[in-house]
């Protein structure tokens, strides 16, 4: 069993596996309410435009994780409101902003990256480093933690109701905009917090695929809220462990290990499994057929 302690005996696999955890359970609570909101799009522009902040914040203040954290922060929330503006005062539709907003923040990052003084690792930002996690950075996926998680908790009914029933919720005495605006700033900070671990290219796996899964296996929201926060950790930390061993990119294997628990759900889930609806429409015809011979 010296394969399965062996991490442990490093320092940083332990750290890397302590953000791992951290980074999938809050990844995972707050994918349920992008997959019912269906923010998919949303989110991936949110991870892309990520970058020219950071770059910003290298080129300005240096690499310290707070600056990067305030800079990646403030180039989001840019972002968020450049699509509220444009789709707001031209004929260009929400969709269509955030997609050119998108791909000229990230081709600007790139741009930017270059021109930094600093000499850094590209792929770091792109992909993901977390085997390289400092103290600063578990303190901010920490603190971020702490500010998403009880907040999801706090608010999970009004944000229910308003996944379904935007009118309803209004009606009800529930600020909606400034729980959608609230919605959009907690995405900021996971993605923020999946940065170090998967970078911006496939931080929208890890955001995407923990409820997801539970959604192709349960219809119960509590399921998805909570499920997909357990599937979130035990997929990072699987994936983390399966990077080490194979000496593969760590944010990649995160990933992949999500999207291969999300394809057995798809294939073999009870409820609404591939195979489970070949093996009901298999036997509704073994019935049908059954009852023409009789006749």
């Amino acid at each position: 069993m010296n394969w399965l302690s062996e991490p442990f005996r490093h320092e940083f696999m332990q750290r890397a596996l302590f953000g791992c955890a951290l980074i999938g359970f809050t990844n995972g609570m707050l994918s349920a309410f992008i997959v019912l909101r269906r923010l998919a799009l949303m989110a991936d522009a949110m991870a892309h435009s990520l970058l020219p902040g950071v770059a910003l914040a290298l080129i300005f203040f240096g690499l310290a994780p707070a600056n990067l954290f305030f800079g990646g922060l403030v180039a989001a929330l840019l972002v968020g409101l450049g699509v509220q503006i444009i789709s707001g005062s031209s004929r260009i539709k929400e969709d269509t902003s955030l997609g050119l907003l998108f791909a000229c923040s990230f081709a600007l990052g790139l741009v930017l990256l270059s021109l930094s003084p600093a000499r850094v690792n590209v792929t770091h930002y792109l992909f993901g480093n977390i085997l390289g996690l400092s103290d600063d950075d578990l303190w901010i996926i920490y603190l971020i933690s702490c500010i998403v998680l009880p907040l999801l908790v706090a608010f999970q009914r009004p944000l229910l109701l308003l996944m379904f029933e935007p009118s309803v919720a209004a009606s009800q005495g529930v600020l909606v905009r400034p729980l959608t605006y609230m919605l959009m700033g907690l995405l900021v900070l996971s993605m923020i917090s999946s940065l170090q671990a998967v970078g911006v290219v496939l931080a929208l796996g890890m955001l995407i695929a923990p409820a997801a899964t539970i959604y192709l296996c349960s219809d119960s929201f509590a399921a998805m809220f909570w499920g997909g926060g357990i599937i979130g950790t035990l997929g990072s930390c699987a994936g983390l462990f399966v990077s080490y061993w194979l000496n593969l990119p760590s944010g990649a294997c995160i990933v992949l290990v999500l999207g291969v628990i999300f394809f057995a759900a798809y294939l073999f889930s009870p409820k609404y499994g591939m195979l489970s609806k070949f093996l009901r429409r298999h036997h509704l015809h073994e019935e049908s057929l059954a009852r023409w011979r009789e006749r």
